[in-house]
C-alpha cells in the first residue's frame, strides 16, 4: 500500500517538474510566420528569473522579439535576450517572439538558458514544423 501511494505521488508531480520553460504553441505549417510564446514558471531554486535567453534552431534564421516593460532586449545573429525583471520564483510570466518557420516538416528544439539572481537552469523546449496544407 505504502509503495502505491509513493508512486501516485510521483506521477502526479512529474508534470509539474518538467514545466519549466514551454512553448505554448505546438505546432505551425512549415514556412509559416508564427508567434511562439515561452512561458517562464519559475525562477531556479526559489531564486527570480532575471534573464531568459532563447538559442534558435539553425533551421529558423531569424526572430523578432516583442517589447516587455521592464525588460532590455538584445538581438543577436541566432539568439534573442530578455534581461531586466526580474520575475518572482512565484510569478510566471510570457516572453514572445515571432519566427518564419523553415520549409521542411520536422521537429524544432530551442535552447533556453534562464539567468537568476541565484544560479540559471538550461531548457530545450520544442515545436513541430508540420507539412505545408
Amino acid at each position: 500500500m505504502k509503495s502505491s501511494t509513493l508512486l501516485i505521488a510521483a506521477l502526479l508531480a512529474a508534470p509539474m517538474a518538467h514545466a519549466h520553460i514551454t512553448i505554448e504553441q505546438t505546432s505551425a505549417p512549415a514556412g509559416a510566420y508564427q508567434k511562439l510564446t515561452f512561458r517562464v514558471g519559475h525562477g531556479c531554486e526559489g531564486s527570480a528569473t532575471s534573464g531568459i535567453t532563447v538559442i534558435l534552431p539553425e533551421a529558423i534564421a531569424r526572430a523578432k522579439p516583442m517589447p516587455k516593460a521592464g525588460w532590455a532586449i538584445t538581438i543577436g545573429e541566432r539568439d534573442v535576450s530578455w534581461k531586466g525583471g526580474p520575475l518572482p520564483d512565484a510569478q510566471y510570466d510570457e516572453f514572445v517572439m515571432q519566427v518564419k518557420l523553415p520549409a521542411a516538416a520536422g521537429k524544432q528544439v530551442f535552447k533556453v538558458i534562464q539567468q537568476c539572481e541565484k544560479g540559471r537552469a538550461e531548457w530545450t523546449p520544442a515545436f513541430d514544423v508540420m507539412p505545408p496544407q
